[in-house]
């Protein structure tokens, strides 16, 4: 008997969360639920479209290379293909997000249907709202899988497609590691300039070892100092560096002569931030916020000023691109709202892609202001979407006349 009472309280309790959720549902206006009925087959269209184009070209062509030059096994290279795939969804989100909703409201424009709307009293700004709220959920997803997903499915991809061709063996690696510190120096004069102190290189980082590491010191006035070896580790107890076979070369500029001398092993005073610099993507694109908030980090306290603000831009692009989707949307629907307009789908691609061209550019523009420091990392990641904002703000005000 109790049996069957919890298995009625069970049954109640999922009729009664089903209930709910279609209470909600129905909440959602009528008008509202069929626009967006309306906007989510051209999205999906234009996600498998420039997703299809972008991977064929950033992807599929060189993997047939690798399969046909080098060997690459086929059940390899589909699982790259797979793990790539993330990375060109993202960048599809934003094109799509414009291409459905121009199309959308052309259509529904060119049919009279946008006209009848019109003639209920309700306003444009009114019809582009469900566009908008599609396009917010598409930033939110936008920044989601470029912060939480790619980063990690290139990653697998890179060790997948390394470790199919006999490149590695593990995930803990880094190629050409180079670390640049500066500081301040006192010249001969006594005057105290700020350049570089110490140049860290290592031809390979592989679990927590560096190989063929290459270190020199600019710090200490007039003289330099190399020192190679073959292999380094931080020591956490002596909190230096030990490095392993290798010799140290010191020069005297004033008096031009040079000494060495060979070593087993040598402990040195540098921070470790090579270790962590190593572990870091190379590619800012590849990582995530906090990866990039780290990197600005290191770059900061190692006083590399041109590279810790390179990474502040970075950081601030990693806001800026999903709200383009919210950008675009408001462009798209405002373009595709306007009475009696009708656009084909090949025309809407093709509007797509120019816009988003456009919007590449001034990007790229402005990112390297950014860099160069003419402009602040704000404002050159967000000045795109501020333009772009303004732009369609003007094209709805002129579609609701």
């Amino acid at each position: 008997m109790s049996i069957s009472v919890r298995a009625l309280n069970r049954w109640q309790t999922l009729a009664l969360e089903r209930l709910t959720s279609l209470l909600r549902l129905h909440r959602i206006p009528l008008m509202d639920r069929w626009l967006l009925g309306e906007l989510i087959g051209p999205l999906l269209f234009g996600i498998a479209a420039f997703t299809a184009v972008s991977l064929s070209v950033g992807v599929v062509f060189e993997l047939v290379r690798r399969v046909a030059e080098s060997g690459l096994p086929l059940l390899a290279a589909m699982q790259v293909l797979l793990l790539r795939l993330p990375g060109f969804l993202v960048l599809a989100f934003p094109m799509a997000t414009l291409m459905a909703t121009l199309l959308a409201y052309s259509n529904l424009s060119g049919s009279s249907e946008l006209t009848a709307l019109r003639s209920v009293g309700v306003s444009t700004r009114r019809m582009v709202l469900p566009a908008l709220v599609l396009s917010l959920l598409m930033s939110v997803l936008t920044f989601l899988f470029n912060d939480l997903i790619v980063p990690q499915a290139n990653l697998a991809a890179t060790n997948t497609l390394e470790v199919a061709l006999g490149k590695a063996l593990t995930t803990e690696k880094g190629n050409n590691v180079l670390y640049s510190r500066f500081g301040r120096i006192k010249e001969v004069e006594g005057e105290s300039v700020k350049q570089l102190t110490h140049l860290f290189y290592s031809r390979k980082y592989l679990k927590g070892r560096m190989e063929d590491v290459t270190v020199i010191d600019f710090s200490r006035g007039g003289q330099r100092q190399m020192l190679t070896a073959e292999s380094g580790h931080w020591n956490d107890n002596q909190g230096m560096w030990e490095f392993s076979n290798g010799h140290i070369v010191n020069l005297d500029e004033s008096s031009g002569t040079t000494t060495s001398a060979k070593f087993d092993r040598y402990f040195y005073p540098l921070s470790r931030n090579p270790v962590e610099l190593a572990k870091i993507p190379t590619d800012p694109g590849a990582m995530t916020v906090g990866q990039a908030r780290r990197a600005e980090r290191l770059f900061a306290e190692a006083g590399n000023a041109k590279e810790a603000r390179r990474m502040k831009v970075r950081i601030q692009e990693k806001f800026a691109f999903p709200a383009i989707c919210l950008v675009f949307g408001l462009i798209g629907s405002s373009l595709g709202v306007r009475p009696y307009n009708r656009t084909s789908r090949s025309q809407g691609f093709g509007i797509s892609v120019l816009l988003i061209f456009g919007y590449y550019l001034m990007s790229f523009i402005f990112s390297s202001l950014g860099i160069s420091g003419t402009l602040l990392p704000f404002l050159a990641a967000w000045s795109p979407v501020l333009v772009g904002l303004a732009g369609g703000l003007y094209l709805l005000r002129v579609a609701s006349r």
